[in-house]
């Protein structure tokens, strides 16, 4: 009787544990990923079955944005809250910075880090009790300077610390915190196939960090490098089979615009994708092993949107859907990205939204679910109200992106775009999602509120140029007569 009576206030005691136990939080950014290239969002060549999945489960927002249109602006939004007219890094140029080579480090390895005392999304999680993992492409400093995730709030690491090393998807090391992790058998530089694929090693970290950590609260950013290029997936993926069959005769990527030529890019660019969702189906069975799966937010978007670049074929697949432009760009193709989100009796299977929101709302929306506070001022708002379905939902006066020398701005349904200061665009996003109608011409008066966002939005940065200013020509010297 008394063994009995023990039994069930420990198993009393286990459930009111996990039903208290704050919510796990996973963070998945895809690299690269289209707004038209899951299923749920409308893709018909690529399946993803796992994250549509998710979709279904959860909540689709159809309006939702990167912090920027490539890789390490978009991470620094996302990490401090903080769009990039406000961000520490607004480009994946280093400005004035550059890493040096040393003996642990000898690439010089690193871009433009993160400084001291940057209230980041990982310190924030920390002091609320959470243990912290940041794995695959970081690209916002380190090893060995204040830009490494260690030092930015991240218990754990693992991936690559450098965007450069990222565009090999057999590299011939990574980084496990900063020790450098060799992989043997991998030769690098244009090699198209190795021993060790970095995605199956990083999936791998995922899976035992949550074994490690699931009877805790835990913080996990997924930042996988798929799909950006080069392409490369083993040989043996059963997707790529299945895709070859489907294009039998696809042209070659021969490597002429620079990355790893590849006999069939279309398939081996689907079966990269489908491989990547496999793996957020191995993180939801994992979970459910571990039976943490009811107390876990799990958010899947992407940095950025596709490119044509090493043959992957973002036109070939619709990867933008009806937006214009594509990665690097400010118009929509560039900037409004997937965004599912997970959260088994907290968000309603099958919601979808329509509430404008971005990378930086995510520090905002992690401490509110933490109960932590923030010290210091944000651009982010809670998407909470949005997620759950429950309190009354902030939205943004307007929303704000530069990069190098292009400016865009978004209030309600009018989005300005214009580069090196000069002419402004404007367009209205609920009549003309492609931005093909500039209305410049004649709403004068929402022309002028728009242009005069672009000053007021942001801050100047020293090491980075001003987008309102005209690019500098290099003038070519002139040959003395011999």
């Amino acid at each position: 009787m008394k063994k009995t009576i023990l039994l069930l206030l420990s198993l009393t005691s286990i459930s009111v544990s996990a039903a208290t136990q704050k919510p796990n939080i996973i963070y998945i950014l895809a690299d690269d990923l289209g707004y038209n290239e899951l299923g749920s969002y409308g893709q018909k060549n690529i399946k993803t079955p796992h994250i549509d999945a998710l979709a279904k489960s959860g909540i689709k927002f159809s309006q939702h944005y990167s912090g920027s249109a490539v890789c390490a602006p978009t991470r620094a939004c996302f990490i401090t809250g903080q769009h990039s007219g406000h961000s520490q890094v607004r480009n994946n140029s280093a400005g004035i910075f550059k890493n040096p080579a040393s003996k642990k480090n000898p690439a010089g390895e690193g871009q433009y880090p993160l400084e001291r005392g940057t209230e980041t999304i990982g310190k924030v999680l920390q002091k609320a009790g959470y243990e912290t993992c940041a794995v695959g492409k970081w690209g916002l400093g380190g090893p060995f300077n204040e830009g490494s995730p260690n030092k930015q709030g991240f218990d754990h690491f693992f991936g690559y610390l450098c965007q450069r090393q990222a565009h090999n998807y057999f590299p011939t090391h990574l980084w496990r915190n900063e020790k450098m992790v060799e992989l043997d058998g991998n030769e690098g530089g244009k090699q198209l196939l190795g021993k060790h694929y970095a995605p199956d090693l990083i999936n791998k970290e995922v899976l035992e960090f949550i074994d490690k950590n699931h009877k805790k609260p835990f913080f996990l950013y997924y930042a996988t490098i798929i799909p950006h290029v080069s392409l490369q997936v083993p040989e043996n993926d059963p997707a790529l089979a299945e895709y070859r069959k489907q294009w039998p005769d696809e042209e070659p990527y021969t490597g002429n615009r620079g990355y790893i030529p590849n006999k069939t890019p279309h398939a081996t660019y689907a079966a990269m994708i489908t491989r990547m969702d496999r793996y957020i189906g191995n993180v939801v069975a994992k979970l459910k092993e571990k039976g943490v799966y009811e107390n876990t937010l799990i958010i899947f978007t992407s940095d950025n949107g596709p490119t044509n670049a090493g043959g992957g074929g973002a036109s070939y697949f619709n990867s933008a859907g009806d937006l214009r432009a594509s990665k690097g760009s400010l118009y929509e193709g560039g900037i409004r990205v997937p965004f599912v989100a997970s959260w088994p009796g907290k968000i309603k299977p099958g919601s979808e939204s329509d509430h404008i929101s971005a990378g930086w709302d995510m520090l905002a929306t992690f401490a509110e679910i933490s109960g932590e506070k923030l010290k210091s001022k944000t651009d982010g708002l809670s998407i909470l109200p949005s997620l759950t379905g429950k309190g009354e939902q902030q939205v943004h006066d307007h929303l704000y992106w530069e990069l190098g020398s292009q400016q865009a701005v978004r209030k309600g349904d009018w989005k300005a775009y214009r580069r090196s200061g000069g002419k402004v665009f404007l367009y209205d996003l609920s009549k003309d999602i492609g931005e093909k109608n500039n209305l410049a011409g004649k709403e004068e008066k929402i022309l002028a509120e728009m242009t005069e966002l672009f000053t007021s939005s942001r801050t100047d940065h020293k090491d980075f140029r001003d987008p309102a200013q005209p690019r500098q020509k290099k003038t070519k010297k002139k040959k003395g007569k011999k």
